[in-house]
């Protein structure tokens, strides 16, 4: 799989969400969630869905529950 194909493969649609303090933005056409800083905290965003935001939520599970 290509790094071109990679970046496409989650659509257009979605959000951007911050892993420090959980903002939400409607992800933008044709920029990384990665490359976005939260508005609130200005931490890197995660994509909704994504792998990296998967680990984020599952961490964040077992902190809140352990």
């Amino acid at each position: 799989m290509t790094a071109e194909k990679r970046l496409h493969e989650m659509g257009s649609e979605g959000y951007c969400i911050c892993p420090k303090c959980e903002a939400r933005q409607p992800h933008r056409d044709g920029v990384r969630c990665q490359d976005e800083r939260c508005p609130r905290c200005g931490a890197r965003m995660l994509r909704e869905g994504s792998r990296h935001w998967t680990l984020w939520r599952e961490n964040r599970t077992k902190k809140n529950t352990g």
